[in-house]
């Protein structure tokens, strides 16, 4: 998994837009205002994802690339090394659950908006 396939998959998700407030050096994705998934542009490449609770602490048992969010709340953040050890349908997925679990926390309002 590359940052390229990272960033082209994310924007195809309803909504999506994709910016640098954090400076240069971080990719962040957004659903409705909302952050979902930053991409570290630098080595050693790594992508930051949100995450139930429960599952982020048995993905970060059961990959070594999986570890708790940098600089994020690390109950709700993982940080996923993209160093190919983790097979790209894998992170695919949680890039979707990560979207999921924010779509989800949207206002009635907001989410009609994305549904429109």
């Amino acid at each position: 998994m590359d940052i390229e396939k990272v960033r082209n998959y994310c924007l195809k998700k309803k909504k999506t837009t994709e910016g640098f407030p954090f400076g240069k050096d971080v990719l962040v994705f957004k659903v409705m205002n909302k952050m979902f998934c930053l991409a570290n542009l630098n080595p050693p490449y790594t992508i930051n994802l949100k995450c139930n609770p429960e599952l982020a602490v048995a993905l970060r048992e059961r990959y070594e690339a999986v570890i708790p969010g940098y600089h994020m709340n690390k109950t709700h953040w993982n940080t996923i090394a993209l160093d190919g050890s983790i097979p790209d349908k894998e992170i695919l997925s949680w890039i979707d659950h990560s979207y999921e679990i924010v779509v989800n926390s949207l206002p009635k309002k907001e989410k009609l908006i994305l549904d429109a």
